[in-house]
């Protein structure tokens, strides 16, 4: 922290009692919007009145000083404004889709960075904003962010332990008043505006605090430099296919990367003067990780346009595409920072910093807003590779329009219930009846089915195989594209399902010859969940465990019940069947 920040902010004795004062009038407010008990749904009314009670009282107690109250009160009052408005006009809880978190992101992204800059702004007049100012700013907000939260949890504990203490000697009446929620909201309120104005207060062990945290990340920043060079390395030697075939969080996992190293890069380079690093290892590892953040993003927006190109477009991939092309702008813009720039790279990235600090601030309010809907995008795209026939409806992501692409979706599922095509109809039917997200198809059961017909071998040879089956093994995913068995017993009302890669015998020395003992002991290993029985209950083929489960009930068997009181209570043996392959016992055994 410079010295100019730890001069800037004079003790003010009334601090501490303001923000006591307001963080429990706000967790007070904020109890009555929220309301008592688990509600699953807000209404847009209450998500507004909720974030503009929050945001202003978090914004205030950051941006406060005593010799600019009201502009620190209108700068409050205006980002809660902002926020209120865009949480009111994305709708209730209820018309959420699955991604539908990432706008809430994006606006307390947009947030978190508009505060350094009207922080640094004020005090140097706004032309130009000061780059060391806005940095020390935005770094001291998140260490005050993290202690203030810290604090938070100290007196929780401390409640907690007193409350114990007292319920000793049979004092309950704080632990009854931790349970309620009109008294716990409002003291986490008042612990996080009292922590924060304390901590506010001292300024030196706050800096110290943060050149500790910027010391930390600066070590890790070789760590880092080292991985990414020798994975980048790497990559013309295995090329990318392996990319695609390990995992399908390749983009997320590249950008965390990027983030990363960005993140690094700064907490290194720091804002000048007295920050610039003076350890040669420390420069080098930052220019490795300013440079590598380019072709980590060149591979992500690879990996997401493969995706969308054989699958179309999902509000997840459009989210992923945003974040691709605001981190290619950001990676460019430090490769261009370090070709120009040279020996003197950092220089020139500071001032990139700052501009791209406000460009990404109002990306990221434009996306938190309704204006961008990914949900509609997706539903037209989808839509028309069903009705095109690039996607055939038994492979149609069904659930995904249900549950995923909020009101455009199920708008659509609508339009398809009234569909001419018998496959479409009944796909839409049963993803808009769905309760829950699981009953409604995904489009991989079809899939599922023909893998399973490649790998399943039936015994006895030649025995059909029901169809109710067939969908029930590959709905359960058991073989997964792997050999498997299904083993139909006599008579031929139940079967047994047996995975071939579950069967690996123990290694054994080369001396020391494998026994019996030791096979059954790894055949038996993993224990019911190797055998996967199904019976032909009630007409049906269904998994063996279901149908016991919904066939036997022995708290409501009234005899169990005169039992139990009369205490006529035994213990008799009782004669169980197991699977054995092989003669070796496979699983454990069942009636």
């Amino acid at each position: 922290m410079s010295e100019a920040v730890e001069q800037r902010d004079e003790r003010w004795p009334l601090l501490p009692p303001i923000l006591a004062a307001l963080g429990l009038v706000a967790g007070l407010i904020a109890h009555w919007i929220i309301g008592i008990g688990y509600q699953a749904e807000v209404g847009a009314v209450r998500l507004a009145l909720l974030s503009f009670v929050t945001v202003s009282a978090i914004l205030f107690g950051f941006v406060v000083i005593r010799s600019d109250l009201v502009r620190s009160a209108l700068f409050a009052l205006g980002c809660g404004a902002v926020a209120a408005l865009i949480l009111y006009f994305n709708g209730a809880t209820s018309g959420w889709s699955a991604t539908e978190g990432w706008r809430v992101v994006c606006l307390a992204l947009a947030i978190g960075i508009a505060a350094p800059l009207f922080q640094a702004g004020r005090e140097g007049g706004f032309r130009p904003i000061s780059y060391p100012l806005a940095h020390d700013h935005a770094w001291t907000n998140a260490v005050l962010w993290c202690l203030g939260w810290a604090f938070v949890g100290v007196v929780l504990l401390l409640s907690f332990l007193l409350a114990a203490l007292f319920d000793l000697i049979g004092i309950d009446l704080l632990s009854d008043l931790l349970r309620e929620e009109w008294f716990w909201r409002p003291l986490v309120g008042l612990a996080f505006g009292l922590g924060l104005a304390l901590l506010r207060e001292q300024r030196r062990i706050v800096g110290l605090l943060q050149n500790v945290a910027m010391l930390v990340l600066g070590v890790l920043a070789p760590v880092l430099a080292v991985g990414l060079g020798l994975f980048l390395i790497a990559l013309p030697f295995t090329g990318l296919q392996p990319l695609w075939e390990a995992t399908k969080s390749t983009t997320p996992i590249l950008l965390a990367c990027a983030v990363g190293a960005l993140l690094l890069v700064n907490a290194v380079i720091g804002n000048g003067g007295d920050d610039a690093p003076r350890n040669r290892v420390l420069r080098w590892a930052a220019l490795v990780l300013a440079v590598a953040i380019l072709p980590l993003i060149g591979i992500a927006a690879v990996a997401t346009g493969l995706r969308i190109g054989q699958y179309g477009f999902t509000p997840e991939r459009l989210w992923g595409l945003t974040f691709v092309v605001i981190a290619s702008v950001v990676a460019v813009a430090y490769l261009v920072s370090v070709i120009r720039g040279r020996r003197a790279w950092p220089q020139r990235v500071r001032p990139a910093n700052l501009h791209l600090a406000m460009i990404v601030c109002g990306v990221a309010l434009l996306l938190a807003t309704p204006l961008v809907s990914f949900n509609a995008i997706s539903t037209r795209d989808q839509v028309a590779r069903l009705e095109s026939g690039k996607v055939s409806p038994d492979k149609f992501d069904w659930r995904a329009l249900a549950f995923d692409f909020g009101e455009p979706g199920r708008k659509a599922l609508e339009r398809f219930k009234a569909s001419k095509n018998e496959a479409i109809r009944k796909g839409a039917t049963e993803a808009a009846t769905a309760t829950y997200r699981w009953d409604a198809p995904d489009g991989t059961q079809a899939v599922r089915e023909e893998s399973l017909d490649k790998t399943l071998r039936i015994l006895p040879a030649g025995t059909p195989l029901p169809t109710e089956l067939r969908e029930a093994i590959a709905e359960s995913w058991k073989c997964r594209g792997e050999p498997c068995t299904l083993a139909f017993l006599p008579e031929g009302k139940e079967a047994v399902l047996l995975v071939h890669s579950q069967f690996q015998p123990e290694p054994t020395p080369a001396t020391k010859p494998a026994t019996s003992s030791r096979v059954v002991r790894s055949a038996r290993y993993g224990g019911s969940d190797i055998v996967e029985r199904y019976l032909l209950f009630g007409g049906k083929w269904v998994d063996a465990d279901e149908a016991i489960a919904s066939s036997t009930d022995t708290v409501s068997d009234p005899r169990a019940k005169a039992g139990l009181d009369s205490g006529q209570i035994e213990v008799r043996p009782v004669q169980r069947r197991q699977v054995f392959v092989g003669g070796v016992p496979v699983g454990d055994p069942f009636e």
